[in-house]
């Protein structure tokens, strides 16, 4: 192969926009590379959470990223053309206002998956677009609170993290069972990321009271007002969460 997959390379063969020879590279380097292959298939179960935690339901088993599966296709790709398997096809296509559609995710009600795992959508995005520094945001920086304004019916006023030397980096919107939603990225200059997550509430009316919870390394601090749900996800160390209670105490 002509280079190592960087970063672009990965996110692009796990989204399907890799050109047939070019993912052909990708799957042979990947193949020889286990621990790579790992950090992949952990993306995988993000894509999946998330999916499941925004339409209500256990995803639908996905082809998974498997060594034994990529060795036997390298071996059938030197005897014949075939069809190169997929490996992980995010279902996320550019829609809305600018944002993205989750397409083809069944429709079953919400109410178990939200009373069981509080605000599961607003960590999985947290995963896939704030940690990895992902967002491909609708709109940036200073635009931030008035795109909010203009996309839901008076949401609250995001709160300020900047004495803690975060500022609000972009948003982006995203579909749900329940309607529209958005997430708000704050940064560090040392790169840490802290998101904000808005969603209503759904037909149901299911809001909640101020609560927090734990999910791997991360910590969702949840509340609702004005008819909206809301989170923020943080790094689940005290200095972090932390900076995310003392924002919120303040509003």
């Amino acid at each position: 192969m002509t280079h190592v997959p960087d970063e672009h390379d990965l996110h692009a063969y796990i989204d399907g926009r890799l050109d047939p020879a070019r993912r052909a590279e990708v799957e042979a380097w990947l193949a020889r590379q286990p621990e790579r292959l790992a950090e992949l298939q952990a993306w995988q179960r993000d894509a999946q959470q998330l999916r499941a935690a925004l339409a209500g339901a256990a995803p639908a088993p996905e082809p998974a990223l498997d060594p034994a599966r990529l060795r036997a296709g390298l071996a059938r790709r030197r005897g014949a053309r075939y069809a190169l398997a997929a490996a992980l096809l995010l279902s996320l296509g550019v829609g809305g206002i600018g944002g993205w559609q989750a397409r083809e995710w069944s429709r079953p009600a919400p109410s178990a998956t939200l009373a069981a795992a509080p605000m599961a959508d607003a960590i999985a995005a947290h995963r896939l677009f704030a940690a990895r520094g992902e967002l491909r945001a609708d709109t940036v920086a200073n635009d931030v609170q008035p795109w909010l304004d203009a996309n839901f019916r008076e949401p609250m006023r995001l709160p300020d993290l900047s004495a803690a030397g975060y500022r609000p980096v972009g948003a982006r919107l995203l579909a749900t069972d329940q309607g529209a939603a958005a997430l708000v990225v704050y940064q560090h200059a040392g790169g840490e990321a802290i998101s904000f997550y808005i969603r209503p509430p759904g037909p149901r009316h299911h809001l909640l009271p101020r609560g927090d919870r734990r999910d791997g390394g991360l910590l969702a601090q949840y509340w609702s007002r004005g008819g909206y749900n809301y989170a923020m996800v943080s790094a689940g160390d005290d200095a972090s969460a932390q900076v995310v209670r003392q924002a919120l105490q303040a509003i």
